[in-house]
C-alpha cells in the first residue's frame, strides 16, 4: 500500500526526531549494524559467542530478579552516559560520510517504521476486543497457555537464551536470504503434500 502524503511527512518528521535523539549513539548504532547484517563471514560466530558467554555469565552468577534487573539498568545509564562521550574518540569519526549519514537514516526511518507497525498491532488487538469479544478473549486465552506451557517445559533461561539468539541473529539470515530460502523450501513441501493428497482423494 502506498503511503498517503501526510503520513510520508509525519514518518518524515518522527524519523528526524529520532536522528536527533540517537546522535551521539551513531557510529556505535552503524557498527552493530554491521555485525547484526554479517558484514564479515565472522560476525555471526562472534556475536553468538559474546551472547552465550553472558547467558554463561549469568547461570553461573544465578543472581535474584532484582539483581539482575538493577544490574541491567545501571549497565544501560552507565552506557547512556558514557557511550556519546567515548564512541567519537574510539570510531576517530567525528565527520561522517555520504553513505554513512545515508544508513543511519534508514535505520531511524526503520526503527520508525518497526514502532509505529507494533503501535498498529496493539490498536488492532484492542478493536478486536471491542468488534469480536468472544474471538479475543479465545484468542488471548489459548495463546497465553501455549506460552505458558512452553515456559513450563523449557528452562526459562535457556528459552531467554534462544529468543534473544534468534532476535540478534534473524537480521543477518534476512539480509543473506536464509529465512526466504527456507520459508521457500517448506512451502514447496506443503504445495507437494496437499497435490499429493488431492491425487488419493481423486
Amino acid at each position: 500500500f502506498a503511503e498517503s502524503p501526510r503520513n510520508g511527512i509525519v514518518l518524515a518528521g518522527e524519523t528526524a526526531s529520532l536522528e536527533e535523539q540517537l546522535q551521539g549513539w551513531g557510529e556505535v548504532i552503524l557498527m552493530t549494524d554491521k555485525v547484526l547484517r554479517w558484514e564479515r563471514a565472522w560476525f555471526p560466530l562472534a556475536l553468538m559467542s559474546v551472547v552465550s558467554f553472558s547467558f554463561l555469565m549469568i547461570y553461573y552468577l544465578d543472581p535474584s530478579v532484582l539483581s539482575g534487573v538493577s544490574c541491567f539498568v545501571m549497565f544501560l545509564c552507565l552506557a547512556d552516559y558514557l557511550v556519546p562521550a567515548l564512541a567519537p574518540r574510539i570510531f576517530g569519526s567525528n565527520k561522517w560520510t555520504t553513505e554513512q549519514q545515508q544508513r543511519f537514516h534508514e535505520i531511524c526511518s526503520n526503527l520508525v517504521k518497526s514502532r509505529r507497525r507494533i503501535v498498529g498491532w496493539w490498536k488492532r488487538l484492542f478493536t478486536l476486543k471491542e468488534e469480536k469479544p468472544k474471538m479475543y478473549f479465545m484468542t488471548m486465552l489459548f495463546t497465553l497457555a501455549v506460552v505458558a506451557w512452553i515456559g513450563q517445559q523449557v528452562h526459562n533461561l535457556f528459552l531467554t537464551y534462544l529468543i534473544v539468539s534468534f532476535l540478534l541473529l534473524f537480521p543477518g539470515l534476512n539480509q543473506h536470504g536464509i529465512i526466504t530460502k527456507y520459508i521457500g523450501m517448506a512451502k514447496r513441501e506443503i504445495n507437494k503434500l496437499l497435490k499429493h493428497k488431492e491425487k488419493k482423494n481423486e
